[in-house]
């Protein structure tokens, strides 16, 4: 065992997984009310903001995109086509494989959708900078902490 792994805190506040899930779950909860404007869900946001991206992709694409499991965007898509926001259907080369893209309502949504980083911005009074160099230090966190999980736990 290194010195770095026996120096850790035990104290709930010094954990940087926990101060990563508390800041989560309140930028979720910032979120929230700016998405119920929308009539979406974080999730669901996340999945429209791909497609507008990306235009119609596959769920497989879509799933990595978000970094998620096939089992948990398969619901979402499910709630977002009832809503009529998206269509998901078999690609006529590959039947094993779904297409998804949003219809001409969820391209509507787009123009509402694109005062919402803005408004959470200035909701937690940061400014472009800052919100810039958060945003690289999480990812290089989470690259970080892939690389690290993708480690033989055996080792």
């Amino acid at each position: 065992m290194t010195n770095q792994e026996d120096a850790g805190s035990l104290l709930l506040d010094d954990q940087l997984c926990f101060a990563l899930y508390a800041a989560q779950r309140a930028v979720t909860a910032a979120y929230r009310p700016l998405l119920e404007d929308l009539g979406l869900t974080y999730p669901q946001y996340l999945v429209l903001l791909v497609l507008w991206e990306r235009g119609e992709v596959t769920v497989k694409e879509l799933a990595g995109a978000l970094r998620l499991d096939y089992g948990t965007v398969s619901p979402l898509l499910k709630r977002l086509e009832s809503a009529g926001l998206v269509r998901r259907e078999r690609a006529a080369d590959d039947e094993r494989s779904v297409l998804v893209a949003c219809t001409g309502r969820g391209e509507e949504l787009r123009a509402r959708a694109a005062r919402v980083p803005g408004a959470l911005l200035t909701a937690t009074e940061l400014d472009d900078a800052e919100a810039e160099r958060l945003r690289q230090e999480l990812w290089r966190l989470a690259e970080k902490a892939g690389a690290a999980a993708a480690v033989d736990p055996a080792r």
